[in-house]
């Protein structure tokens, strides 16, 4: 892949996450997440890529536009794409914090194929890479964190989903003195801080959507952190769909390189509400201020861009 995509791929995300922006607060959802998926699918029509969408808004009958197996792009280097136009479509609506428009790309079979299931996950950043163990006790995992990190468990914070499933989880972490920070929607941006020094955060645990957990693989990976994930089926036509798409064995513990294969990766997120590490989409007079991170594997580089973008101003009518 050409270093010049990743600010291609920025340039996607930025426009779904101005698009989405405009919904903030409004208490709908779903036009918040129709906008953000109708802009970046337009936006990838200029992308000089033939990518296949890998993860995406779900089956061809299920969504127009980014579906699953959908090729875009304006031709050239093949890719395998995972999108999620709006991440935190809840948090968008009521104008809360975390919301982001985020993509991965890798060339063609560098993404797990993941199916819409739930996904054992846990994460972490570069100083304790390799020491985690998803089939681990938490108290296990803290431990090793910890000791990683050259601090007591009691100075770790711990990001969860805020889910009734997520009780025991959260009891353990308690017990073993750990802080814990829940989230209502969303478990990619907690991931990426806690593989980025200086958020507050140092661990991810739970259950959560497995395509988020490939997305969130992606971003791991170029920054030198880790990640195991473990499918969640609840029913016996999850394990059929895993199957169909190349999982055969569905208690696999996943690492980061069963998630993100291959030499090569780039990962672009924008900010749509205000997060712990990028700033939400901010409008004024004749434009809007945009702030995204993208990263890639192969060379390492992490960028954080902090963009205006300008567009004609539309004259304001004035009733008299």
């Amino acid at each position: 892949m050409d270093r010049e995509l990743a600010m291609e791929f920025v340039r996607v995300t930025e426009a779904a996450a101005i698009a989405s922006g405009r919904w903030m607060g409004k208490g709908d959802k779903i036009a918040a997440d129709q906008a953000a998926v109708d802009a970046m699918r337009q936006a990838f029509d200029d992308v000089c890529i033939s990518g296949k969408v890998v993860i995406g808004e779900g089956e061809m009958d299920e969504a127009p536009m980014l579906y699953i197996g959908e090729v875009v792009g304006a031709g050239g280097v093949k890719v395998d794409i995972a999108v999620d136009p709006l991440e935190g479509t809840n948090l968008v609506a009521k104008g809360l914090p975390g919301a982001i428009a985020v993509l991965a790309i890798a060339p063609r079979g560098g993404l797990l194929h993941a199916p819409d299931m739930y996904m054992d996950k846990i994460a972490v950043g570069p100083k304790a890479a390799g020491k985690i163990n998803i089939n681990a006790p938490v108290i296990d995992n803290l431990t090793a964190v910890a000791g990683a990190l050259e601090r007591s468990i009691e100075d770790l914070t711990v990001v969860i989903l805020d889910r009734p499933r997520h009780a025991d989880i959260i009891k353990q972490v308690r017990d073993a003195g750990a802080r814990i920070k829940l989230i209502a929607d969303g478990d990619v941006s907690p991931a990426i801080n806690a593989a980025i020094e200086g958020t507050g955060v140092h661990m991810l645990l739970g259950t959560g959507g497995a395509p988020e957990g490939v997305i969130a693989a992606a971003a791991m990976k170029c920054l030198g952190g880790d990640m195991q994930g473990r499918l969640v089926p609840e029913s016996d036509a999850d394990i059929e769909r895993a199957r169909s798409m190349g999982i055969t064995d569905i208690n696999k513990v996943l690492t980061i390189d069963d998630l993100v294969s291959g030499d090569d990766a780039i990962f672009a997120a924008t900010a749509i509400t205000q997060g712990d590490l990028l700033n939400g989409v901010r409008y004024f007079g004749g434009g809007a201020r945009t702030h995204s991170i993208v990263m890639r594997y192969k060379t390492g580089t992490v960028r954080f861009v902090d963009a205006i973008h300008k567009y004609e101003k539309k004259p304001m009518l004035i009733k008299r």
